[in-house]
């Protein structure tokens, strides 16, 4: 295998929020997002796209999985991370709401959860999982898998070792995309 092409979804209305579980469907400048993206990834041998059932992942990988003609395989544990009470709010906003477990979360993360979300730790565990399983049975295979930045983020650093300000930049444009293995990385 080749290895697989991990993208990040194109933009929202929510670009801004806390956006996790939420299913709002790409913008206008997410189509012109997709359309980069597709010259961007004109030279790459894709046989195959996994994506998260969220739909601004889905949107961005069935445009892609039409553009290399290749099956789109949905796998709801690509998912971002459940931010709870927080999923559409900005960070001013929930400073403003309760400033106090703001400020404990920043300090606390990974091992707080916003309220009513999904854990850190059961996060990272279901990702792992999943990249490692695609990753496995994709023998021979050019795959790519179209998620969200903190599925991202969780793959460059617990499966690449990437430093988490190195991982954080690499994923925060709408998308953006790296290969794994990354050189160096197993």
């Amino acid at each position: 295998m080749n290895g697989i092409l991990f993208i990040r979804h194109a933009e929202t209305d929510m670009a801004g929020t806390f956006c996790g579980h939420s299913n709002p469907p790409i913008n206008a400048r997410g189509r012109q997002q997709i359309q980069q993206l597709r010259s961007a990834l004109d030279r790459e041998e894709i046989e195959c796209i996994f994506t998260s059932d969220l739909e601004r992942a889905a949107s961005t990988a069935g445009a892609l999985a039409d553009a290399f003609g290749v099956p789109c395989i949905t796998k709801p544990s690509l998912r971002e991370i459940d931010f709870g009470n927080w999923e559409g709010l900005t960070w001013q906003q929930i400073q403003e709401e309760n400033e106090v477990f703001a400020r404990r979360w920043t300090e606390a993360f990974p091992d707080l959860s916003a309220p009513g979300g999904e854990s850190f730790a059961d996060f990272e565990t279901r990702v792992i999982a999943e990249a490692t399983e695609i990753f496995n049975s994709n023998d021979r295979r050019q795959a790519a898998i179209v998620t969200h930045g903190g599925v991202m983020r969780v793959v460059l650093q617990t499966m690449c070792g990437v430093a988490g300000n190195q991982a954080w930049e690499l994923t925060k444009h709408y998308c953006s995309f790296f290969r794994y293995p990354r050189e160096g990385t197993r």
